[in-house]
C-alpha cells in the first residue's frame, strides 16, 4: 500500500512553481545618490505607497501582483513639513504632499516603466521621453529570458543643451516640453513611427544612454522583457554620485565619453521590437498575451498530484 504522504513533496514543488509563475514581482528601490531622493509611484493597483523619502544609501521594497502596470521616478530637492506637506524641485507630482495620490511626475523626469505579465512576460523600460532629472538603472533578478539591465547612469544635466536646461540646472527638458512642436512631441502629422523620427535633441539623450527611450517611438533598443523576475531600481547607480563644484543642488554622476557609461556598456544587449510602452507625452496601448497554457499545465499537475495523495 502506498504511503499516504509520499506525493506531498511533489505537490509542494508544483505549488511553488505555480506561485512563482503568477505571483507578480518585488520592486526594490535603492538610493546610491549623494543626497536624499523622494521616489514617486504611479500604478494600478496601488502598492501601498505613492511617495516616500529615501535617504542616501537607503532602500525600500514593494510587492506587486501580476498584471500590475505603472512607473517609478525620483523627486529631488523636496521640502516637506511635519505633516508631510510640501513640494519638490524636480519631478514633483503636484499633490502638495509626500504621497503623490495618483498623480504622475511633472516633466522633466527620468521614468522606470513596467507592465507585469499574467502568466506571461514582463515588459519594462527607462524613459527620457519626458526629460531627465537624475540617473536611474533597472536590473532584473531571478527571472528567465533576456532580462537585460536598462537605464541611464549618465549625468545628462551636465551635457543638457542650454535651450533645454531648467532653471538651476537640476533637470533637462525634452524638446517636446521646451518647444511644443509636433515633430518633437510625435503628435499630429508626426503621430506614427513612420513620420516621427529622432531629433537632434533626442539623439543627445540616446548617445549618452543608448538603452533608454529617447523619443516616443524608440522601441527597438529600449523595451525589455523578462519572466518571473524581481526588479531593482537604482538611483545614481555609479556610486558615489558627484555634485557640481559650482552648484550644491543635487546633480548626478560624472558624464562619460558620450556613448554611454561603462556600466551601461558592460550590460548593453540588443533586442528586437517588443512593445509600445506608454509615456506621459505620447501614450500608447500596451497589451501582452495571456499564456493560458502555462496556467492550465500547473492546474493539471496539481489535480493529478491531489489524486495521488488521496
Amino acid at each position: 500500500m502506498a504511503h499516504p504522504h509520499s506525493s506531498q513533496p511533489f505537490l509542494a514543488f508544483a505549488l511553488f512553481l505555480l506561485f512563482r509563475g503568477v505571483s507578480g514581482a518585488t520592486f526594490t528601490l535603492v538610493n546610491k545618490c549623494d543626497y536624499t531622493v523622494w521616489p514617486g509611484i504611479l500604478g494600478t493597483p496601488d502598492l501601498g505607497s505613492t511617495g516616500f523619502e529615501l535617504t542616501k544609501g537607503g532602500s525600500k521594497s514593494f510587492q506587486a501582483p501580476t498584471g500590475w502596470s505603472g512607473r517609478f521616478w525620483g523627486r529631488t530637492g523636496c521640502q516637506f513639513d511635519a505633516s508631510a506637506k510640501g513640494t519638490c524641485a524636480t519631478a514633483d507630482c503636484g499633490s502638495g504632499e509626500l504621497n503623490c495620490n495618483g498623480a504622475g511626475a511633472s516633466p522633466p523626469a527620468t521614468l522606470a516603466e513596467f507592465t507585469l505579465g499574467t502568466g506571461s512576460l514582463d515588459y519594462y523600460d527607462v524613459s527620457l521621453v519626458d526629460g531627465y532629472n537624475l540617473p536611474m538603472m533597472v536590473a532584473a533578478k531571478g527571472g528567465s529570458g533576456s532580462c537585460a539591465a536598462t537605464g541611464c547612469s549618465e549625468d545628462l544635466n551636465r551635457r543638457c543643451p542650454s535651450e533645454l536646461r531648467v532653471e538651476g540646472g537640476d533637470a533637462c527638458q525634452s524638446a517636446c516640453a521646451a518647444f511644443g512642436k509636433p515633430e518633437y512631441c510625435c503628435n499630429g502629422a508626426f503621430g506614427s513611427p513612420s513620420t516621427c523620427k529622432p531629433s537632434m535633441y533626442s539623439q543627445i539623450f540616446k548617445s549618452a544612454c543608448p538603452k533608454a527611450y529617447s523619443y516616443a517611438y524608440d522601441d527597438a533598443t529600449s523595451t525589455f522583457t523578462c519572466s518571473a523576475a524581481d526588479y531593482t531600481i537604482t538611483f545614481c547607480p555609479s556610486s558615489p554620485s558627484l555634485k557640481s563644484s559650482t552648484d550644491s543642488s543635487p546633480k548626478g554622476i560624472e558624464s562619460g565619453s558620450g556613448t554611454g557609461s561603462s556600466v551601461e556598456q558592460s550590460e548593453l544587449a540588443s533586442t528586437s521590437w517588443l512593445a509600445d510602452m506608454a509615456t506621459a507625452t505620447a501614450a500608447s496601448t500596451r497589451t501582452q498575451p495571456f499564456v493560458a497554457s502555462k496556467l492550465f499545465f500547473f492546474v493539471l499537475v496539481l489535480f493529478i498530484l491531489s489524486l495521488l495523495v488521496v
